[in-house]
């Protein structure tokens, strides 16, 4: 502090000195308040934009996930056609090195299912649950009401989503067995 300044506080009346250290306390407080505020308020924001970052991870993630549903959704008809074709292979044509390529390409086609997180729902001999299947009939069957006993078409699962239910026939009471029920009674 310089000495004109030393000399004027001095002058100065001891009532007007404390008024003004008051006056700049009072000020020092108020910017201390404005400070810590201003800190919270920034606080705020990283917190907000950490969160916003999470969330915003967490969306590319899930597009990310199901991205290729409608492309899988379109080749399932053909992995279907695959299947069909290998469950009707004659017998006599099993060894052909032309069969064995087809099985080779459906082998990738499941290779590549299995890596897109495409996986089968198991529906034989399954109670009907309709979030996984599609009832497209009943049937009687000496099994238990409600169990799935024809599967028509498979269903698929993709990252635990369903993306296609399977399409399956169910069992219903046998009406001659009920017959038989009421006559032995």
């Amino acid at each position: 502090m310089s000495n004109e300044k030393k000399e004027k506080i001095k002058k100065e009346k001891p009532k007007t000195f404390a008024k003004k250290i008051a006056k700049e306390v009072k000020e020092v407080e108020e910017l201390k308040k404005q400070v810590e505020e201003n800190l919270i308020g920034w606080q705020r924001a990283q917190a907000d934009m950490a969160n916003y970052k999470k969330e915003q991870e967490k969306h590319l993630s899930e597009f990310r996930k199901y991205a290729n549903e409608d492309m899988i959704l379109n080749l399932l008809p053909t992995i279907d056609s695959f299947a069909l074709a290998t469950n009707y292979l004659p017998e006599d044509l099993k060894d052909s090195d032309w069969v064995k390529g087809i099985l080779c390409i459906k082998g990738q086609f499941d290779g590549f299912l299995k890596e897109a997180g495409v996986e089968e729902i198991r529906s034989l001999g399954e109670k009907f649950d309709p979030s996984l299947f599609e009832s497209v009939g009943e049937e009687e069957s000496d099994k238990e009401e409600g169990t799935v006993i024809v599967e028509l078409q498979k269903g698929y699962k993709m990252s635990g989503k369903i993306i296609r239910p399977a399409k399956v026939r169910i069992a219903k009471k046998n009406q001659k067995d009920e017959n038989d029920k009421e006559v032995s009674r």
